[in-house]
């Protein structure tokens, strides 16, 4: 069996990210196709302009938010089958010669599809559990008649078992994809980013390390640039979830507020971690190097990780730019004919504090994540040369 059950549980991003879109979907989804159930009830004027307008805004979120995450999920896909092909190489290289065709050996990767469908099955049960407070606010001042929490079986189908039946196909098809490499290739076990060289420099002086430093740490990302997207992604997530959800106390209510919270501190902490770890995981060589010939654990660590911060912070600025759009468009298009709607403006102090709280965070996670380079030891590349 090639792609083993701790393969699968390693795609922790993956799950994350299928369950915050499932979560998300199934209350929106479940509660529109509830509203239509009573139509008939709904009467012209006030009431039926906050009937379209909440069903307006079930379609925008799930739309927004679903597809956003589907396409996140899909890139993250990609890129643990990527991984998980640069690193058992040599094992399918001695398949590929044994005589197993490439897409033999590519059906196995229809259980990567697994870990999706474990995240669709934990949003969606808590998307359930939350589901009566969910009905609950979205009607508090009752303003609609009262309904019911119905199960739809299209709906529990359509965000289940069919997002995890599309990305096992996915996942074949990309791996198939993936495996179109000469035998000879897989069989020498070299990935396509190698360790860049390092040269030891006479005294080690600021004027002599500039340069080499300055060309890792753009190796470093023009290597990874799927890295760079995810680190931007956790940013993106930390600044629109975080504003908007200051917003939503006024606009929606606390549950909204505390639920996109929790959604975007998860999905950013979660991305970040993933993503800082596998760029020192894959400059192992390069980091052992540099300490055996004199630099610092502080100069490792920019060289390495100092590239991604511009990147970081330009996730942040589109991050805060988006969700000052959606919801100005939310409140000037959606709820444009609902009484007592406040209007939205760009809150400056909001958006001062989650810069400050998210650059004390990301320079704090860096630090702490970068901890793994004092563990590197001359030694495991030593063993490891071809």
């Amino acid at each position: 069996m090639i792609v083993g059950k701790k393969d699968i549980f390693k795609m922790l991003g993956v799950f994350i990210l299928a369950a915050c879109a499932v979560f998300v979907c199934t209350l929106f989804f479940n509660y529109n196709a509830d509203l239509k159930g009573i139509e008939n009830l709904i009467l012209e004027g006030p009431m039926q302009q906050l009937y379209q307008a909440l069903l307006m805004t079930g379609k925008v979120v799930c739309a927004v938010s679903g597809g956003c995450l589907l396409l996140t999920t899909v890139v993250m896909l990609f890129f643990y089958i990527k991984q998980y092909i640069d690193s058992h190489r040599k094992e399918l290289g001695i398949l590929k010669a044994l005589g197993y065709s490439d897409w033999n050996i590519a059906k196995g990767f229809w259980r990567f599809g697994f870990s999706v469908l474990l995240g669709t099955a934990a949003g969606y049960a808590g998307a359930w559990c939350l589901m009566p407070q969910f009905y609950a606010v979205q009607n508090e001042e009752h303003l609609l008649p009262e309904f019911g929490i119905h199960f739809h079986p299209v709906t529990a189908f359509c965000l289940t078992l069919l997002p995890a039946a599309f990305f096992a196909l996915l996942s074949v098809f990309y791996g198939y994809l993936r495996l179109k490499t000469p035998v000879l290739a897989l069989l020498k076990e070299r990935e396509n980013g190698k360790a860049m060289s390092v040269k030891p420099h006479a005294g080690h002086t600021k004027e002599s390390e500039q340069p080499f430093l300055k060309e890792l740490g753009k190796s470093t990302l023009r290597s990874r640039k799927t890295l760079v997207f995810f680190i931007a992604f956790a940013s993106f997530c930390y600044a629109d979830m975080v504003q908007m959800s200051a917003s939503m106390k006024d606009l929606s209510s606390f549950m909204m507020a505390a639920m996109m919270f929790g959604i975007g501190i998860l999905l950013a902490v979660v991305t970040l971690f993933l993503a800082v770890t596998t760029v020192l995981g894959g400059n192992r060589k390069t980091i052992a190097l540099m300490r055996a010939f004199g630099y610092s654990f502080d100069t490792c660590r920019r060289a390495i990780l100092g590239g991604y911060r511009p990147v970081a912070y330009i996730g942040f600025a589109v991050g805060t730019v988006y969700q000052y759009v959606l919801l100005r468009i939310m409140v000037s298009l959606v709820f444009r004919n609902v009484e007592n709607v406040p209007e939205y403006h760009f809150d400056v102090p909001v958006c001062l504090v989650t810069l400050l709280s998210f650059a004390v965070l990301y320079e704090w996670f860096l630090y702490t994540c970068a901890n793994r380079i004092r563990k590197i030891s001359v030694k495991e590349i030593m063993l490891d040369v071809d």
